[in-house]
């Protein structure tokens, strides 16, 4: 019995060695983790409006759309101006650990109404059509409370 009990014991710890408790933070979040988004929207050459938006309703609007990206891997995209939004995006998967951060770069095409965007972090290009795109600007561009 005391040999069983010693093995169950080691067989424990073995397991909660090999599953345990991991501080890695991880590479792909849950849409319900976006917490935040800070918004710098450039209005011109040096010009830029900050904005913060936490509101829950424009939260749902943003996680549904940044959902909706189509994306591009492997891609070493750049563009030929400035984009017109940067939006950094937090994520807390864990109340006990930081806040994850992703950057992207968006344009809003004026020809066909859509817009891209550049994870540069992962070397990412993404489309929205026109709908979400227009939605997208809408929530994130004229939501100009300055910070």
């Amino acid at each position: 019995m005391k040999k069983n009990l010693i093995n169950f014991s080691m067989f424990t710890v073995f397991l909660l060695t090999l599953f345990g408790c991991s501080n890695e933070v991880p590479q792909e979040f849950d849409w319900s983790q976006l917490t935040r988004v800070d918004v710098q929207i450039f209005t011109g050459e040096n010009n830029s409006i900050e904005t913060l938006i936490t509101e829950k309703e424009k939260m749902l609007t943003l996680r549904e759309l940044f959902a909706k990206i189509k994306w591009e891997q492997n891609v070493k995209a750049e563009m030929v101006r400035k984009e017109d939004v940067k939006a950094s995006l937090f994520f807390t998967y864990d109340k006990d650990m930081p806040e994850r951060i992703f950057e992207y770069a968006i344009w809003f095409n004026q020809r066909d109404k859509a817009a891209t965007i550049i994870d540069k972090e992962k070397n990412a290009l993404g489309t929205l059509i026109k709908e979400d795109a227009q939605k997208l600007k809408d929530t994130l561009v004229n939501n100009k409370k300055s910070k």
